[in-house]
């Protein structure tokens, strides 16, 4: 006979398999919530409401509400499905990337892509407004933003070490992967608002004059110096000129 007395207070090994399975419904519930959101935007476009969202999806707003919390913590989700999907196809061009160059080009043609893929979606996840005013990035989706800037330093810092880089250019190279991805977004936003015509370059063209700008630029050791401009003629010289 067991004399062990059980913890009457301890949950059941049924009671534990109840809660897996319910913790991996809601999951899987919020992941199918997220898809047919981004289904919605893309057609309802970036300033939807999440009436509008809801309808659309075929559920009710409250039921969005009840797993995101409010439109905001909407957003940090997409945006989150967004970033790891880019991981994924950054992560697989990096293991045949031949060069640091070839490895930051698919970076930038990723987030392109991204963006050509679905303007909607990537204004409604980077908190633009219709407006084109400034959304609710700071406090919506700034680790969408971080992740990308920390993957910008990682390409970085694998580029330039055991390179010798200027003292002065070591104390700013902090500041590249901000300033990278501040170019990147700023020029691929104008790009995805420009309407189609021949003036309007290819995701393939922005992405190799993007990935020249970014590479070249923190390429020390491939610079050249820019040409002495002319000097100017002095007051004097002209005049006895």
């Amino acid at each position: 006979m067991n004399n062990v007395l059980e913890d009457p207070s301890a949950p059941s090994p049924a009671a534990d398999g109840r809660a897996l399975r319910w913790e991996a419904h809601r999951a899987e519930r919020r992941r199918t919530l997220i898809k047919t959101a981004r289904r919605a935007v893309h057609t309802l476009g970036c300033a939807a409401s999440m009436e509008e969202i809801a309808a659309a999806s075929g559920t009710s707003k409250s039921v969005f509400y009840r797993y995101f919390g409010d439109k905001a913590g909407l957003q940090k989700a997409m945006g989150e499905m967004a970033v790891a999907r880019m991981q994924e196809k950054i992560l697989d061009a990096g293991r045949t990337a031949p060069s640091a160059r070839s490895g930051l080009r698919a970076m930038v043609s990723a987030y392109l892509q991204m963006a050509e893929t679905s303007p909607n979606v990537y204004l409604f996840v980077t908190g633009q407004l219709a407006d084109g005013g400034p959304g609710q990035t700071d406090s919506t989706l700034s680790s969408f933003f971080e992740t990308i800037t920390a993957m910008m330093d990682s390409a970085m810092r694998h580029y330039l070490a055991g390179r010798e880089v200027p003292p002065e250019a070591s104390a700013t190279a902090q500041y590249w992967p901000t300033a990278a991805l501040g170019m990147i977004r700023a020029a691929g936003e104008r790009w995805i608002a420009a309407p189609p015509g021949p003036g309007k370059p290819t995701e393939e063209q922005m992405t190799d004059q993007l990935t020249a700008w970014l590479f070249d630029g923190i390429g020390y050791d491939r610079g050249h110096p820019l040409p002495t401009p002319p000097a100017t003629p002095s007051t004097h010289e002209k005049e006895t000129q």
